[in-house]
C-alpha cells in the first residue's frame, strides 16, 4: 500500500472514530478518495510529500471528462481538502496543494416545499388503530420539528419531553440539538404512546421485531399517505424539512434560529431558504404588480 492510500485508511479511522461520521458520509468520502488513490497510482505519485497543484487540476479535469458532475467534483475536491487538512495537523504536509483551485460552479437548484394547505392535508390523517395513530405523530412531528429522517428513525422515548413539548435528537457529526415540538404534534405523541406503551429506551417508531423503522420504511409509507391524501408531488422525508425550514423562515424572518432548529453547521446552507422566499414573493409580484403585468403582456 503506498503511504497516500495509507494516509487515506487514516484518515477514514479519523472519521469513523474520532469524528463519528455516519455510514453514509463515510461512503462518499470512501468513494470520493478511493478516485483520488487510483488517480495518483496511474500517475506514479506515492507519497503525500510529492503531492503538487498539478496533480489535484489533472484529477479533476479527469474526472470531469469521465462525466461527474459540478456538484460531483465539488464533493471530490472537498473530501482532498478535508484529508489535506487532516495531514497538515500529523504534520506530514506543510501546505494544502489544493490551495487557489475551484471545482465548476453546480447550477443552484432551490428545494421543493409543500405549501401550507399541502402540509396540513398531508398530516392530518384519520387516526384509525394504532397504525394510524403511529402515521399521524410521525407525520406531525417530521413537519413539527424539522428533523432529518434518519434523526426520526433514532428518536427513542427517552428524548422526548412532552411535557416542555422539546426533543432532543443527535445530528450530523454526533452533535446533539434539542428543537421545540409543536402542539398538534405532542398530542398525537401522546395518543401514539397511549395506544402502544413502551418504556423510555424503547424506539417511538418501532418496525418490525421492535427495531427502529428504516428510513427506506418510512420514504415508503410517506409516499403512500401523500398518495392517499390527494397530494400528487413527490413527498418524502426532507420535503417535509424543507416545508418546515421554509414555512418558518417566512413567518419570522430569523434566519439564525431557523439555522440552530435545522442543525446547519453553516448558515450558508440555511441561505437556500431565504432564495426559496424571494422566489415566492417575485412570483407574487410578477402576478399583482401593475407594471409586472404591463411587461409581461408587452413580452
Amino acid at each position: 500500500m503506498s503511504a497516500i492510500a495509507a494516509g487515506v485508511e487514516d484518515y477514514l479511522r479519523h472519521l469513523a472514530v474520532e469524528r463519528r461520521a455516519s455510514p453514509h458520509t463515510l461512503s462518499n468520502y470512501r468513494r470520493d478518495l478511493q478516485a483520488w488513490c487510483d488517480h495518483c497510482a496511474a500517475e506514479g505519485v506515492h507519497d503525500p510529500t510529492q503531492l503538487q497543484f498539478a496533480h489535484i487540476q489533472r484529477f479533476l479535469a479527469q474526472e470531469h471528462r469521465r462525466g461527474l458532475a459540478p456538484k460531483s467534483l465539488q464533493r471530490r475536491l472537498s473530501a482532498l481538502r478535508s484529508q489535506f487538512k487532516y495531514l497538515m495537523k500529523q504534520g506530514v504536509l506543510g501546505s494544502d496543494p489544493s490551495a487557489g483551485l475551484r471545482a465548476p460552479k453546480a447550477p443552484r437548484k432551490l428545494p421543493q416545499v409543500l405549501d401550507v394547505d399541502e402540509a396540513v392535508a398531508l398530516v392530518e390523517l384519520p387516526t384509525d388503530g394504532e397504525l394510524g395513530l403511529r402515521d399521524r405523530a410521525l407525520l406531525e412531528l417530521l413537519y413539527s420539528s424539522g428533523l432529518r429522517v434518519s434523526e426520526l428513525c433514532a428518536l427513542r422515548w427517552r428524548d422526548l419531553d412532552l411535557d416542555d413539548s422539546l426533543v432532543t435528537v443527535l445530528g450530523k457529526g454526533g452533535k446533539s440539538r434539542v428543537v421545540p415540538v409543536g402542539s398538534h404534534a405532542v398530542a398525537a405523541l401522546r395518543a401514539w404512546r397511549a395506544a402502544a406503551p413502551a418504556d423510555a429506551d424503547a424506539p417511538v417508531f418501532p418496525g418490525r421485531g421492535g427495531a427502529p423503522l428504516s428510513t427506506r420504511a418510512v420514504q415508503l409509507r410517506l409516499r403512500q399517505l401523500a398518495q392517499r391524501q390527494g397530494i400528487w408531488k413527490r413527498v418524502y422525508p426532507h420535503l417535509l424539512r424543507h416545508s418546515f425550514a421554509s414555512h418558518l423562515l417566512e413567518s419570522s424572518g430569523d434566519l439564525r434560529g431557523v439555522q440552530e432548529l435545522l442543525g446547519h453547521a453553516d448558515i450558508a446552507t440555511t441561505q437556500i431558504y431565504t432564495h426559496l422566499d424571494f422566489q415566492r414573493l417575485a412570483a407574487v409580484y410578477d402576478n399583482a404588480h401593475p407594471r409586472a403585468k404591463r411587461r409581461k403582456e408587452t413580452t
